[in-house]
């Protein structure tokens, strides 16, 4: 997870100088990541605003990248960026692509036959997890390089408990809710503010016919934001870190407010999310405006195509509790890190250090239809779309930024067998004893090994 108290900009780009890693040891041995400093670094300690050179030249040769992006767009973005990366180094990369969910589901195997030399992945616990398994290659040496273009929040978010890097950052997007701007003109609806605004809007939008909310869960992790946001709106960001590390517990009645509180809310979300994807939800309820809102990460609105522009975003309604003032959200970090056993390292990192570069993340977050923000301060943001420069507003204004149940709890509680299965067994009946509901929950929590 990753805390922001203090964001500071450079370019116009939000950047997470003052990111406080906040996590639990994932599952494998890792343990705690100490936290980086809870305030912004003054000005004179962060990276000079000049013109980032290029990528350390390296000798020319053929690396592997394994990439989990699926979908035409970013699929197109890591192309567009690979094909940097190639130009500046001279090494040739052959990208190999699975299936999203299926890449996702299946990479603890990967990585344990023959995987790429290089992988997409996230930051956080999902690639500490890995690391403390002896299932990557450190990359201080790669970091030696790229430091000067990221801030301490994001090395942290990069390193494992053994104290070494292990991934590279290249960019992130907001949970927000979505919404077509033209549907909101045309039925006269204004951006809701609080809780109360949200649903009195969402009852406007049943009388007009639409469904208030699209959704879609057969994935399993969609449902895992808007616990998050709930959570964290209800609760405050520090009990939502301690119950993803396990200092809290799910059968807290504060968590049973949450589920109760989502309960009230499934009226206004879109019926028969465990069978549908979040890309039917994205395309055939938000964009073709059958839904008035959709609360998922940006990337959502790769899916409008040519009405991409007509999609705007707001971030999820106050709760009215004391933790309003937080403004907490979910904003996962992706990037790539170093298989364990690579073919070819010198080549695999030489490709790793251009991707740390902010020409590298431009060419990846500017490829067309990207709605992603580059993570580093000195990515000139001047091409960005206007939705990428409202995503820079929204994170300007968080004060704490999760990464996402997912990335932030341990690997093996978060999955298809975990709180994948248990948020899909809510969906499928919210009326259930929460009291039995959450004490399974805590008690699967309770089965899992050890942490070292």
């Amino acid at each position: 997870m990753v805390g922001l108290a203090a964001p500071w900009r450079r370019n116009g780009l939000i950047t997470l100088a003052s990111l406080a890693i906040i996590v639990s040891a994932c599952g494998g041995g890792a343990s705690p990541t100490p936290a980086a400093p809870s305030a912004a670094p003054p000005a004179s300690e962060a990276p000079a605003a000049s013109e980032a050179p290029p990528a350390s030249a390296a000798p020319a040769g053929d690396t592997t990248l394994g990439s989990n992006e699926s979908d035409a767009v970013p699929k197109a973005a890591v192309a567009a960026m690979v094909d940097y990366c190639q130009t500046q180094t001279g090494v040739n990369v052959k990208v190999n692509t699975t299936d999203h969910n299926t890449f996702q589901n299946q990479i603890s195997s990967y990585l344990q036959a023959k995987p790429d030399d290089v992988a997409k992945w996230f930051a956080g616990n999902r690639v500490r997890f890995f690391a403390a398994q002896g299932l990557l290659s450190p990359i201080d040496d790669v970091w030696a390089e790229i430091e000067q273009y990221m801030t301490p929040g994001l090395k942290v978010a990069s390193t494992a408990a053994d104290g070494k890097t292990y991934f590279v950052p290249v960019y992130q997007y907001p949970w927000v809710v979505l919404y077509r701007k033209s549907l909101f003109k045309e039925k006269g609806y204004t951006i809701p503010k609080t809780i109360a605004d949200f649903t009195a809007l969402g009852d406007k939008m049943k009388a007009d016919g639409l469904v208030p909310l699209a959704f879609g869960d057969q994935d399993g992790w969609p449902a895992m934001g808007t616990f998050d946001i709930l959570n964290m709106r209800m609760n405050g960001y520090t009990f939502h870190m301690g119950l993803m590390n396990g200092t809290e517990k799910w059968s807290d009645p504060r968590v049973k407010a949450v589920f109760e509180k989502w309960a009230e809310l499934l009226p206004y979300f879109q019926e028969g999310a465990p069978g549908r994807t979040w890309q039917d939800a994205a395309k055939l309820a938000l964009v073709d405006k059958k839904a008035g809102m959709y609360f998922l990460g940006t990337f959502a609105n790769e899916q409008a195509g040519e009405n991409a522009p007509d999609v705007g975003f707001f971030p999820f309604p106050l709760m009215g509790t004391q933790y309003d003032s937080e403004n907490a959200i979910d904003a996962p970090i992706d990037g790539f890190m170093l298989t364990g056993n690579p073919a070819n390292p010198e080549a695999a990192k030489a490709l790793l250090k251009c991707f740390g570069t902010p020409e590298a993340q431009l060419a990846y977050v500017l490829s067309p239809g990207l709605t992603s923000v580059a993570v580093s301060p000195l990515a000139d943001t001047s091409k960005y779309t206007d939705v990428q420069k409202a995503q820079a507003e929204i994170l300007k204004g968080a004060g704490f930024i999760a990464q996402f149940l997912d990335r932030d709890a341990r690997a093996d509680f978060a999955g298809p067998s975990g709180m994948q299965g248990f948020l899909l067994s809510f969906l499928n009946d919210p009326k259930q004893d929460l009291d039995k509901f959450l004490g399974e929950i805590q008690a699967y929590y309770d089965t899992l090994p050890p942490q070292e």
